[in-house]
């Protein structure tokens, strides 16, 4: 938006719609606003600089790096502003995240409201539900934007972006980005935190689609139900955030509890459950992965090839036509653009030749590593290894639940570092390794704090007919150790560790492995 545009809000406009009390010199009451940000080195004059109170300090202390025109913060962010002599306009309200979505959308120009927006929630499967969304629409006709846990695209372009539902001010000047492009469909993940730190406030969703619910996030929520009421604000026809029509995926206890909380939801599911909306059902499978599925929605039947693995991708798949249909769209076109899906880190096989399945998956949560390591399970007649690990600084309750569900199902299971981040990476192994051998399996149990070398371990043991997953990163190219981001990618690795196993193309062999020398 043009910063002397007459469509540009004035801060008086913003007050109302805030709820706020405006501060400083009464000219300020007429500055229209352009822009709004979190980041204080990214604003210019006819900005507004959202300062928003952090766990360590409060944004109102960085407005001195801000040229932004105006700052919108509550009575902490005052105090602060006023100590450092800032006198610029500034709009007080109590809770800055409760008003930065309808603020962000009215300085962007609602921009939601001029594109049918389809946003996926629920512990698993977001990412490939959004995926399928986007190759159904493409091949219905629709010019598709998303956004997600891997970025952004636009028309088929990647815009890079850092969370999987950007902040409110990012998330509406994306928006406004894509309706300028022409952009008539946006998919996207809407987590739970986005839902509860209001990052998709005065976004306007046609449909809200909920895939399933499990153990995740239990540093965040208290609770599995403060979990489950943070997803249901998305559903519930009381709540602001709720979308016109929802769909949901009825597979498990908690979908059939959001269909109740929805109201009139269109339900889904793929074990045979009476009066569904839609009903999957699998015909036939693979040992490459490709599922031949049937769907019944509404009356009509579809059939049409999958070529993804995993009884939870027949669901991913269903949930995704359904809210197709529910805008309008053709189903027929669109499961024709499902049978071309592909989903970075998302059960992706790495082939090299090789005489046995090698995946790689971002399966970080019990639920996810179960149904990863299920479905490998029922493509081969060999074993099962996995190499598996859990993120630091993240919900430490899952770790030893991660170990179990690896050594109840594979038959060797390798614990090693995931994302350690500031934490101890040998204490989540061991948390990890707890869970693995109080399983009471006859899996085999190693630890390897080397991510690559569990990866080498993992591939010199596997051999024809077996199947070797690593999970826990999937689509990242980067560990996170400490607070350092260093260069790393699951698939990669897994190449290079058939490469020099004498599968596919040679590689370089003397790089230097980051990972194993930090271990050390």
């Amino acid at each position: 938006m043009n910063p002397n545009s007459a469509d540009a809000p004035t801060l008086a406009e913003l007050a109302d719609l805030a709820g706020a009390r405006v501060l400083g010199p009464e000219e300020g009451a007429g500055l229209r606003i352009s822009t709004v940000s979190l980041d204080s080195h990214a604003l210019e004059p006819g900005a507004l600089f959202a300062a928003l109170p952090g766990t360590r300090t409060h944004g109102a202390a960085y407005a001195h790096d801000s040229e932004a025109g105006a700052i919108l913060t509550d009575e902490r962010g005052v105090e602060i502003l006023r100590e450092a002599g800032d006198d610029r306009p500034v709009l007080v309200v109590g809770d800055v995240r409760a008003v930065l979505g309808p603020v962000s959308a009215r300085v962007y120009g609602y921009p939601s409201t001029s594109m049918t927006l389809l946003g996926v929630t629920g512990t698993s499967g977001k990412t490939t539900t959004t995926y399928l969304l986007e190759q159904g629409l493409i091949a219905a006709g629709c010019r598709v934007g998303l956004i997600g846990t891997t970025g952004t695209r636009i028309l088929g372009r990647d815009v890079p972006t850092s969370l999987t539902t950007p902040e409110a001010p990012t998330l509406q000047a994306l928006f406004a980005q894509m309706r300028s492009e022409g952009v008539t469909h946006v998919v996207m993940e809407v987590s739970s935190h986005a839902l509860t730190l209001g990052r998709v406030g005065g976004t306007d969703f046609d449909v809200a689609g909920f895939t399933n619910l499990s153990q995740d996030h239990l540093d965040f929520h208290p609770t599995m139900e403060d979990y489950f009421e943070a997803k249901a604000t998305f559903f519930d026809p009381a709540s602001p955030l709720h979308a016109r029509t929802s769909v949901v995926c009825v597979d498990d206890e908690w979908g059939e509890r959001m269909a109740r909380r929805a109201g009139s939801a269109l339900t889904v599911g793929t074990r045979s459950q009476k009066g569904l909306d839609c009903s999957a059902t699998l015909l036939d499978a693979t040992s490459t992965g490709s599922q031949r599925i049937r769907l019944d929605l509404h009356g009509a039947s579809y059939e049409f090839d999958l070529p993804l693995p995993g009884a939870f991708n027949v669901a991913n798949a269903a949930l995704a036509t359904a809210m197709a249909s529910a805008v309008g769209v053709d189903p027929a076109r669109f499961v024709a653009g499902l049978e071309k899906a592909a989903v970075p880190g998302r059960m992706e096989r790495v082939a090299a030749g090789q005489e046995f399945v090698a995946v790689v998956d971002y399966a970080h949560k019990p639920a996810a590593v179960a149904a990863a390591l299920d479905t490998l399970r029922g493509q081969v007649e060999g074993r099962v290894g996995v190499v598996i690990g859990a993120g630091g600084d993240r919900d430490t309750s899952k770790r030893p639940l991660m170990g179990a569900a690896a050594a109840q199902r594979a038959d060797l299971v390798i614990v090693t570092d995931d994302n350690p981040r500031t934490e101890d990476p040998a204490a989540i192994r061991a948390a990890v390794l707890e869970g693995a051998r109080g399983a009471g399996t006859s899996a085999e149990i190693r630890e390897c704090g080397s991510r690559s070398g569990a990866i080498d371990q993992l591939v010199a043991w596997a051999g024809p007919g077996d199947a070797v997953i690593v999970v826990g990163k999937g689509h990242e190219v980067g560990q996170i150790v400490g607070t350092t981001t260093h260069p790393f990618d699951d698939r990669a690795e897994m190449r290079r560790a058939l490469a020099e196993n004498g599968y596919g193309e040679s590689v370089d062999t003397n790089r230097v492995r980051d990972n194993e020398r930090r271990q050390r």
